[in-house]
């Protein structure tokens, strides 16, 4: 049995100058520009039939600041497909509030990369499907990495970064999905710092890179400008899932059209 493939809107949750959760989309993480409240957009693309929901807290980790759980709740009361959220989530037990807090799934990124062993304890805790490790990668052309691929001619890594993609760790982003796996990762979420934003499409060498090193699911994050990128995620790179903000907050395309648009062209999706 073929696994559909899944579209998964995702909201970036920011706190504005009076403090509220507002939702931000830029471009490479940076010039964020207001696009909306985090609990409508949530509720409308759970109408919209969304196969998923992510709610990214952008700058939780940075600030050393805890999730915004009250938000988090207020959006779990109003969307009934999975919700997955990330920013901030530091130990096994920020992993139960944001649980007990409505969502099915945290997204970890710093925590995860700080203390590799956070993936074990949320695993054995509270499953593998609860947890996925978010990966903001980057291109490198030097030779400090460990595994290479060919990106127009050229060789070049990917490297983990953290806060948004401003400092680099100079972890393999390849030898980490490795370890992420064999710690209990249920999920790879792979961010594409070079890509985020621009709507060129997905990094395809990115994704493929992943795909073809772990058995994990991995869902495609950044670049898509509409349907036909997420179709060549999906059939040349090998995504379980297609994330996308931008075409789906400001109109551009609909959950709808861009699941059929896939299903015309044979990839099985959930309509």
């Amino acid at each position: 049995m073929t696994l559909t493939k899944r579209i998964i809107p995702c909201i970036d949750v920011d706190l504005d100058d009076e403090g509220n959760a507002a939702v931000y989309t830029g471009v490479n993480f940076e010039d964020l520009e207001y696009t909306g409240d985090p609990v409508e957009m949530a509720k409308k693309y759970n109408e919209a039939g969304a196969d998923e929901f992510v709610f990214l807290d952008i700058t939780a980790s940075a600030e050393g600041r805890e999730t915004m759980l009250h938000v988090v709740e207020s959006i779990a009361d109003e969307v009934f497909i999975p919700l997955t959220v990330g920013g901030g989530i530091r130990t096994r037990e920020d992993v139960k509030e944001t649980l007990r807090a409505g969502a099915d799934k945290v997204s970890i990124n710093t925590g995860a990369l700080q203390r590799p062993e956070l993936i074990e304890e949320g695993a054995a805790a509270f499953g593998s499907q609860c947890i996925v490790i978010s990966v903001d990668a980057r291109r490198r052309f030097d030779e400090q990495g460990d595994h290479y691929v060919s990106v127009d001619g050229e060789s070049c890594w990917f490297e983990c970064t953290v806060k948004g993609g401003r400092e680099g760790t100079d972890i393999d982003v390849l030898s980490w999905a490795e370890e992420a796996e064999e710690r209990g990762a249920g999920e790879l979420f792979v961010n594409s710092i070079d890509a985020d934003g621009t709507k060129d499409g997905y990094d395809i060498p990115l994704t493929e890179a992943v795909c073809d090193t772990v058995s994990t699911p991995v869902i495609a994050s950044s670049g898509c400008g509409g349907p036909e990128d997420m179709y060549e995620v999906f059939t040349e790179a090998g995504a379980d899932a297609g994330l996308a903000a931008s075409i789906f907050h400001f109109g551009e395309y609909s959950i709808q059209e861009t699941k059929e648009y896939l299903d015309e062209r044979g990839v099985p999706v959930r309509l």
